[in-house]
């Protein structure tokens, strides 16, 4: 049986290649749903490549907006102001969201200033609050991701699905859902358990596998890991979510970067290795 759900690619995952790359080699790849990375396209060209992937075929199934976090971040520092962060998001709702109907905003909290997690789950529902109504009026939602623990004070202030659930749940918005990334939560206690409770607020899933980390940037194909992914997948399923599967993968500051390797063979094997994890406990 093949995977149930579209099969979908991160731009993340092959960060050597440039945008209209991605586009071409995807579709190539027989890839149905491409999540977008605003930081590969070209300010002065957005126009032009995002048409390029709406008309492509796939599905653009969820964006990573340049600035996604309303704290500190390490992976994207500037601006340090979280209303100006805010304010960012806004901007980049506004400008991609009408090549991407239906498509989901993935944000994150950033780190907690001074370890004040309290602070940044208020803020960041206030802030989310606010964007909702904006994401509902141009015909897209907003996705909460938690963060593995390795990113805790670097990128997140959450990291078990149930503190994503508290913050959304304080949003209170129905175009306001939950990211579930595995390589970030998989080894939460009861983890399927969780997943089944979060429910159909999930709307955006990226996969991805696991091995005591080189970096903070270190993940592999799925089926090369220790991530339980049939379990994993099947409760996804269960909980009523019924987008794409997306693969995201980083690997960088490793000895054995996959960047450094075939992108073709990667999007195939990956393709391959979740169609297997589905099929077989």
């Amino acid at each position: 049986m093949s995977l149930p759900f579209l099969f979908g690619m991160n731009e993340f995952t092959t960060q050597p290649w440039s945008f209209e790359e991605d586009v071409a080699r995807y579709k190539a790849a027989g890839v149905q749903a491409i999540e977008i990375c605003e930081a590969k396209l070209d300010p002065a060209r957005i126009h032009e490549q995002m048409t390029l992937a709406a008309n492509s075929g796939m599905t653009i199934s969820a964006i990573q907006p340049s600035v996604r976090t309303f704290f500190d971040s390490k992976m994207a520092p500037e601006p340090a102001d979280p209303a100006r962060r805010a304010a960012r998001l806004r901007k980049s709702l506004e400008t991609l969201a009408p090549y991407a109907p239906g498509a989901v905003f993935v944000t994150n909290t950033g780190a907690p200033p001074n370890g004040n997690m309290h602070r940044v789950m208020d803020e960041t529902a206030r802030y989310l609050r606010d964007l909702c109504p904006l994401a509902a009026d141009l015909g897209v939602s907003l996705s909460l991701e938690p963060l593995n623990p390795t990113s805790v004070n670097v990128e997140s202030a959450i990291w078990t699905i149930e503190q994503a659930l508290e913050i959304i749940e304080g949003v209170g918005h129905p175009a306001m859902g939950l990211c579930l990334d595995y390589w970030n939560i998989w080894q939460q206690d009861d983890v399927c358990g969780s997943i089944l409770k979060a429910g159909k607020k999930i709307n955006v899933l990226q996969v991805s596998d696991w091995r005591t980390p080189y970096s903070a940037t270190d993940r592999l194909i799925p089926g090369d890991g220790v991530i339980p992914l049939h379990d994993m997948l099947h409760a996804t399923w269960e909980a009523g979510f019924r987008g794409a599967c997306t693969v995201e993968i980083f690997s960088s500051d490793v000895p054995d970067s996959l960047y450094d390797g075939d992108l073709e063979a990667l999007i195939s094997q990956s393709r391959k290795g979740l169609e297997n994890a589905w099929n077989k406990a």
